[in-house]
């Protein structure tokens, strides 16, 4: 029996990337037009919201706002979730304001499975239907592994940005299969890429797109969903907005320009009406801005090359301060900080309630 493993293996070793490369070369371009006619049939029959029951994770700030507003003006009914109550009934006020026909705000940690259990019947109760869950809520811890004070200061980067959106998740799945309704899920590009000091956040968003992608093979067209891959993207993150190694939220614009030196800051606005039309188009991938998706090339086909120049960039030499890394002179030298970032991310204020 070993031996014909052993066989086995070794023919699937020797002769499967072959056959599976030339069946590549060959079906691709069939592949890319079939799916370019799908694109064009879904922009053409794109969902129409108006009515319809939207819960968002995170809503009190950054893309989860944004994309409360960007569902208002649709005419969506609106449920909006976050920790922070103030700030919360000011997002659901000027969604109000700008066209939705009913907003309710639950105050909600989605941290706490009870938080996520009440925020779905919350919606059931009040609307009696769901028709998209948005799974936006997240946190960074900022810094290197070794630098970690107690290791259990790092669990809200798993329990906020992985297990929340599990939590949520688990109990709107039996509402939106009634409506044959969508999940918006909002990861980063941080999945994919390996960037240093941000080990836990890359950790969480990996996970939460494999969770995704499995979950889309086992619901099949019962629902939706659609993995968001944002770049770097005008919210409180970009404005330096971290959890310490200590394990306290805090605002550090310094280190935010050592971890994102020259890379360009998306407008939010700009980044949430794309995902509310791919969205409403059903798509099964958003990558914005789209350039970051060659980065994924990069990773996938030259890894060593990527890990190298990503030690080199972000990590200066030994016992050097974190400000003498060659992203943050790369920045300081050029001054394009001004261009490249949007006026409120040089602000250190965020809302604190």
């Amino acid at each position: 029996m070993e031996f014909v493993l052993d066989l086995i293996n070794k023919i699937l070793n020797t002769y499967l990337p072959h056959i599976a490369t030339t069946a590549l070369i060959h079906f691709m371009p069939l592949y890319l037009f079939l799916k370019f006619l799908h694109f064009i049939y879904r922009s053409i029959f794109t969902e129409n919201v108006a009515g319809k029951v939207v819960v968002i994770t995170g809503a009190s700030s950054g893309i989860g706002e944004h994309l409360a507003y960007e569902y208002a003006k649709k005419g969506a009914r609106l449920v909006l979730a976050a920790r922070r109550h103030k700030s919360l009934e000011q997002v659901a006020d000027m969604a109000y304001w700008l066209g939705s026909p009913d907003v309710i705000s639950v105050n909600a940690d989605v941290s706490k499975v009870e938080d996520c259990q009440r925020l779905i019947a919350e919606a059931i109760r009040n609307f009696g239907r769901l028709d998209h869950l948005v799974s936006n809520a997240a946190v960074t811890p900022l810094y290197m592994f070794e630098d970690l004070v107690e290791v259990n200061n790092a669990a809200p980067a798993m329990d906020i940005n992985f297990w929340g959106a599990v939590y949520t998740t688990h109990f709107a799945i039996p509402h939106l299969k009634e409506t044959k309704g969508k999940i918006i899920a909002i990861t980063s590009s941080a999945g994919y890429l390996p960037a240093a000091r941000i080990s836990f956040y890359n950790a969480s968003k990996a996970a939460l797109i494999s969770f995704f992608e499995t979950l889309r093979v086992e619901l099949g067209t019962q629902i939706g969903i659609t993995i968001v891959t944002p770049g770097l993207v005008e919210s409180e993150l970009t404005k330096g907005k971290f959890l310490t190694p200590e394990g306290k939220l805090e605002v550090d614009q310094v280190m935010r320009d050592v971890e994102m030196s020259v890379t360009p800051i998306l407008p939010v606005e700009k980044c949430t009406r794309s995902i509310g039309r791919s969205a409403c188009r059903g798509d099964n991938y958003l990558t914005e801005p789209p350039w970051f998706k060659t980065l994924f090339i990069y990773v996938l086909f030259f890894p060593e090359v990527v890990d190298l120049f990503e030690r080199w960039f972000l990590i200066p030499g030994p016992r050097k301060p974190a400000t003498e890394a060659p992203s943050k002179i790369l920045l300081d030298v050029t001054g394009l900080q001004e261009y490249v970032y949007p006026p409120s991310a040089l602000s250190p204020h965020i809302k604190v309630d």
